[in-house]
């Protein structure tokens, strides 16, 4: 009975991979990005005359929203996290973000095509941004629960590849039967469901309400089988909270290889957040593509994401995270590059391409592949590497952390770009800081001890950090 209640909770705490794939997958890359990048481009065209501005502009305000949540999450929360670990209750939060994410995800409706609400609707999607993060740190939390560590990895990637094929699913029923194309007609010719309006883009506006839907649904067996661990009812507060955190941060600078990695994932993961913030962005602006063009590369990277994590899952369990988080550094360092460099009439300056040509085409596609399976690859490596540096009596406080190094920085990255492509007035040229981002997250690996504060620790004597 206790290895089915056991793993009746891994499958609960999988679906919540599932229930949130579909934000990022439709709502930061392939479906509202793009969307919300072109009815930005249209204000910023009455603006200014001068194209290239116009799609800097444009890009910039994308990711000057994302640099304001990143500030947000970044002096949160470690605190949030310290608060429920000194309370020992993650339900009541979760709880809380998940009404939070349902409504913003939904507000997103009002994406008006003439912009009027376009400042309103970026708040509102990082605010649910906001929320899914925050979700992220307490699920994350509950992982070290479990298994062993080698149990961690294949079940932090097998989850993260569930995800990808719930992004997948999802992405496959927007482009089928509700998002619109410049003819009105989706992916297969059929008018949007429910009498949408294509002429409105209500098909391409749903994608809101239907992320808001599929979450409501999809995490029911979350919250049906994953219930506190008994030893979690203790007394706590602000001031108890504060004193952990102190604490914890204290002792993070004492550890040497919890503190690389922290900083090391601060980098990497900033700047992979930026390629997928970008992705679709990128398609929009720099190759036109429309939104089921877009649909369809996504479809591409999901796919390649779901069988990528699972795959960096087994080595996971292996060879161990590292050198999975090394392999896909070095693909998306690559990636960049590419994008850096390529345009629609050549790459890299020195191949030139006739008017028309699908080659700029074919490499982003082969782009995003990569960016989908080195991406989700490494999300569930460093994943599996923070619960090879968690306390056991305080993994929430420890996902805090993690959620900090993941942020203190996220901020950066888009302002980066935000900065080059005004600066240089190239939205290709303003992805140059991701490189140097990877780059710096490679170095600082070198120092992680693969088997982490474990290689330390003993069962009978776990020390505090």
């Amino acid at each position: 009975m206790a290895e089915i209640g056991l793993k009746k909770r891994i499958w609960g705490w999988m679906a919540f991979d599932w229930a949130t794939q579909p934000f990022y997958t439709l709502g930061l890359t392939f479906i509202f990005g793009p969307y919300f990048a072109a009815v930005s481009l249209g204000y910023f065209e009455t603006q200014t005359s001068d194209p290239d501005a116009a799609r800097a502009s444009s890009q910039a305000l994308w990711f000057w929203g994302s640099t304001i949540a990143g500030l947000f999450i970044a002096f949160t929360a470690p605190l949030i996290g310290a608060y429920a670990d000194s309370t020992g209750r993650r339900m009541p939060w979760i709880w809380m973000f998940s009404l939070i994410y349902i409504t913003m995800t939904a507000a997103l409706w009002w994406t008006l095509p003439d912009a009027s609400t376009l400042f309103l609707i970026l708040i509102a999607f990082n605010v649910a941004l906001v929320a899914s993060e925050f979700m992220l740190i307490f699920v994350n939390a509950i992982l070290p629960s479990l298994g062993n560590k080698e149990d961690v990895g294949r079940i932090s990637g097998n989850g993260a590849a569930l995800g990808y094929w719930g992004g997948v699913m999802s992405l496959f029923i927007m482009l089928l039967l509700l998002a619109e194309n410049e003819s009105g007609k989706t992916l297969i010719g059929l008018d949007p469901l429910f009498g949408l309006d294509a002429s409105a883009r209500e098909g391409t506006r749903s994608v809101g309400p239907f992320i808001a839907v599929w979450f409501a649904v999809f995490m029911i067996p979350f919250f049906m089988w994953v219930r506190e661990p008994r030893q979690a009812n203790r007394t706590g507060g602000v001031s108890e909270a504060v004193a952990d955190l102190k604490q914890s941060l204290s002792g993070a600078l004492k550890r040497r290889s919890l503190l690389n990695f922290l900083v090391s994932s601060m980098f990497y993961r900033d700047a992979l957040n930026a390629l997928y913030s970008a992705g679709g962005v990128y398609a929009t602006l720099i190759l036109g593509w429309s939104i089921i063009q877009i649909g369809v590369f996504g479809i591409v990277g999901a796919i390649t994401a779901a069988v990528a994590t699972q795959i960096g899952g087994r080595f996971d369990s292996r060879l161990g995270p590292k050198p999975v988080i090394k392999t896909c550094c070095f693909i998306l360092i690559g990636v960049t590059f590419v994008i850096v460099g390529m345009k629609r009439t050549s790459i890299f300056g020195v191949i030139s391409l006739p008017e028309g040509s699908a080659l700029p085409d074919i490499v982003f596609y082969i782009c995003g592949a990569a960016i989908g399976g080195a991406g989700g690859a490494i999300y569930a490596a460093s994943r599996s590497m923070m619960v090879r540096h968690t306390h056991p009596e305080r993994p929430t406080e420890a996902f805090g952390l993690f959620a900090l190094s993941g942020k203190a920085t996220a901020f950066l990255a888009p302002m980066m770009i935000a900065l080059f492509s005004t600066m240089t007035g190239s939205a290709q040229l303003g992805y140059i800081p991701v490189i140097v981002l990877f780059i710096l997250g490679l170095y600082l690996l070198r120092y992680v001890n693969p088997e982490g504060d474990h290689a330390q620790w003993s069962k009978s004597d776990v020390p505090l950090p």
